[in-house]
């Protein structure tokens, strides 16, 4: 597996433009969209990110000078055809990405990395689009990229064990901290987050309490940062709406009150938590 060097984005929207940002300082990178509206906008977050980071100390302004430098824009897929990794970030619709993916598939060198940054879409549906799907796989970032630290790299049934390793590593030079994931719907973070998400929706919807003690209740008693209403407008309801809906048309129907087997069969074995010294993790 040769080294990554070169890194194409495709898609210059919030989600795009921040990868960029973080890829940069690290690489070069070329971001693509059909807008040059959307570019221009990109461009202009991106220096006002990096002018952040050396505002702040994150890095030198001299990287942050360079780093701009790493960063080119295209409204064609042309300058694709040297990458070493490409990351598709179109928007959450699947017949959108596999058009992209179409595109890649006649554009990329036959040893690129090709990488969805889905929320939750199934990566080997993208892949079966291209001749080798060994070497597609998913990196989804979180909003705002450029804060937050966590990318999942998912593996879908396909991807080669050395691309994979080689993404995660890639990723953890980045300075974000990967976590490993199989493909499944929603994967990690929001197959979780977002049935909570809904399920205070339900709650706002049912009258229990209004949308600001929903989240003041979870902040407080539950010690999350943020509600899950305002993470809803933070995230995108619409975004939240189209995951939910994946999940439900995925995942098995009647699981949603069922309690896990995982907290039955603690319950069985008298491992309760803190107050025992186990639960699902050792004390």
């Amino acid at each position: 597996m040769s080294e990554i060097i070169k890194v194409g984005v495709v898609g210059a929207g919030t989600m795009g433009a921040g990868i960029a940002s973080v890829i940069c300082v690290k690489n070069d990178v070329v971001l693509v969209d059909v807008s040059e509206e959307q570019l221009k906008k990109a461009i202009g977050n991106v220096e006002k990110t990096l002018a952040k980071w050396a505002e702040k100390g994150i890095i030198s302004g001299e990287l942050a000078s360079e780093s701009r430098t790493r960063l080119t824009v295209s409204t064609t897929m042309d300058p694709l055809a040297d990458v070493d990794m490409v990351i598709e970030s179109v928007p959450e619709d699947m017949d959108i990405k596999k058009a992209v993916f179409r595109k890649l598939a006649a554009v990329v060198k036959s040893s690129t990395i090709v990488a969805s940054n889905t929320s939750g879409l199934n990566i080997s549906e993208m892949a079966s689009l291209l001749e080798n799907p060994s070497r597609v796989l998913g990196v989804h970032f979180f909003n705002p990229v450029p804060v937050m630290k966590l990318v999942e790299v998912i593996r879908a049934e396909s991807t080669d064990p050395v691309i994979f390793r080689a993404a995660h590593d890639w990723i953890l030079g980045l300075g974000k901290d990967p976590v490993e994931v199989r493909e499944y719907p929603g994967f990690v973070v929001n197959r979780i987050l977002i049935p909570m998400i809904n399920e205070a929706a339900w709650t706002l919807a049912d009258g229990v309490a209004s949308a600001s003690d929903i989240d003041k209740a979870m902040k407080l008693g539950a010690n999350h940062p943020i509600g899950p209403l305002s993470l809803a407008d933070m995230i995108g309801v619409d975004v939240c709406l189209s995951i939910m809906r994946n999940l439900e048309a995925t995942l098995p129907a009647g699981r949603k009150y069922e309690p896990a087997p995982a907290l039955t069969d603690l319950v069985a074995a008298g491992k309760l938590g803190r107050k025992t010294g186990e639960g699902f993790f050792k004390y």
